[in-house]
């Protein structure tokens, strides 16, 4: 019997939904930090709590789709995720704040976890390459997308303005997966959340050393979202004007993208890539450290964002290649983990307020990771 198979074009909008709704919603931070009377530092939190809280929803989520299945996962999720941030929009103090933008992120991770696990069910191996070559196009442009939008909607209508887009976003995301999201979750699913290869994958040391790879070049690109905006301010500009640089970060991740495939097909090893990345985002760090108080370190954070194009899509790619006998708990225990290093830090980086020693030390991490993986191999 062939398996039903959902839109593209609606697994490709919920693919984007975690990318959007978080970038979207990072020019509204000093406009936060004001209305709520906390400092630059406490603002910034929220994306912490968001990455925890996304880690957590990624491992419930990913065993929910299939225990009670694909559909009613995504469902459950996309309503989660418009309720957290009603309640945001609400919100009267701070601590209410935090805890629906956690609700909010809980919700949101059934767009990355779920609506890989229908992309696996629904496409052969040969098929499913080229389908993830459409989605990683797509996720690209996400955050111009969401730059742009989050800055204009931050100047006509606050920061509220853009919580109530997030809500009607979700709840439209939501009507459209209960009319058409089809159940495609096989007849025969593994339940058993616990075996020997998932202790092996506990503690296998290449796994925790990727996990830092991809936590390290996640905290540079997040740093940015959550630090820019008072950057930004600060240098006297407004949020639309942050929301523009989202057409710069489009097109430095446009840029590693093309870089990465010529490379690749060059047939250069994927480890010397992954070497080449971190040198770019190296020389990124320390352009940061020099230009951070002036408008030109953009120019620096474009050598950053091309080497996330260089390391996150072949650490991907490689990290969960010995566990394809459990790859959904493999990807969500992976998740877990690295999300979990990314809300950390993230704290650090809201602690700190530097972006240019958020980039420099976030390199260093991706470094003694690269050689302690180097040492395994």
């Amino acid at each position: 019997m062939e398996k039903p198979t959902p839109p593209l074009g609606l697994l490709i909008s919920l693919l984007m939904f975690p990318q959007i709704v978080e970038t979207i919603y990072s020019p509204t931070l000093p406009e936060i930090s004001r209305v709520f009377a906390v400092s630059a530092a406490s603002s910034g939190l929220t994306l912490s709590v968001y990455f925890i809280a996304f880690a957590v929803g990624v491992v419930i989520w990913g065993r929910l789709c299939d225990v009670i299945g694909r559909r009613y996962a995504m469902l459950a999720g996309l309503l989660c995720y418009a309720i957290g941030a009603g309640i945001a929009v609400a919100a009267v103090d701070f601590t209410q704040f935090m805890v629906a933008r956690a609700l909010a992120a809980f919700g949101a991770a059934v767009g990355s976890i779920v609506t890989q696990t229908i992309l696996r069910d629904c496409y052969s191996k040969e098929r499913l390459g080229k389908v993830f070559a459409i989605m990683g196009m797509a996720i690209s442009i996400s955050p111009v997308v969401g730059f742009l939008a989050g800055g204009w909607l931050t100047s006509w209508h606050g920061y509220q303005g853009v919580l109530w887009l997030l809500c009607i976003l979700a709840l439209l995301l939501l009507g459209w997966s209960a009319l058409v999201l089809p159940e495609t979750r096989p007849e025969q699913t593994t339940t058993h959340l616990f075996s020997n290869k998932t202790v092996q994958l506990v503690t296998d040391g290449r796994l925790w050393c990727h996990a830092f790879l991809v936590a390290a070049f996640n905290v540079m690109l997040f740093s940015y979202y959550s630090l820019a905006p008072f950057i930004f301010e600060t240098l006297g500009y407004n949020s639309q004007a942050f929301g523009y640089s989202g057409l710069l970060l489009g097109l430095a991740s446009f840029l590693g993208a093309m870089i990465n495939k010529k490379l690749l097909a060059s047939e250069m090893p994927v480890e010397r890539v992954i070497w080449g990345g971190i040198v770019s985002a190296g020389v990124g760090a320390v352009g940061l450290l020099v230009s951070q108080h002036n408008i030109v370190f953009l120019i620096p954070v474009i050598c950053v964002v091309i080497g996330f194009g260089l390391v996150i899509p072949n650490v991907l790619s490689i990290a969960l290649k010995d566990y394809r006998t459990i790859a959904g708990t493999a990807g969500a225990w992976f998740g877990l983990v690295y999300y979990f290093l990314i809300g950390l830090g993230l704290w650090l980086a809201s602690q700190w307020q530097n972006f240019g020693l958020v980039v420099l030390i976030s390199v260093l991490t991706a470094v003694a990771s690269q050689s302690i993986l180097r040492q395994i191999r």
